[in-house]
């Protein structure tokens, strides 16, 4: 390559490679769309009856909504903290304490979720 290609490729590269800001209601659309699927998966396992269960044939639904659940539940959990990790890390003292509030943040959107 030459000299006077790298400057206009390295240009290209730094234009191609900026940080792009995602629309502003996406962290919204994202939570409620996790929060619909955790409410879809609830309502699936409350609708199956014990005695169905006894036939393997029946647990691939409850199986399905058990992961779709949690997973969706997980990643409301993980959102809901990421959003305050700022103002966490600006009243924290240290790292030790910055982990224990987010920790303890943590565990509190879990138990909202999960009563």
């Amino acid at each position: 390559m030459s000299d006077a290609a790298s400057p206009e490729f390295e240009a290209l590269l730094r234009r191609a490679l900026t940080p792009v800001e995602p629309p502003a209601e996406l962290g919204a659309r994202l939570e409620e769309t996790l929060t619909s699927i955790s409410l879809a998966a609830a309502e699936e396992l409350e609708s199956w009856e014990l005695s169905a269960m006894r036939d393997p044939r029946n647990w691939a639904r409850p199986a399905a909504a058990i992961v779709a659940g949690t997973a969706a539940g997980v990643a409301l959990v993980v959102l809901r903290t990421k959003r305050r990790s700022k103002q966490r890390r600006r009243v924290s003292k240290n790292v030790v304490d910055l982990a224990e509030r987010t920790l303890h943040d943590a565990l509190n959107e879990a138990r909202r979720l999960w009563p």
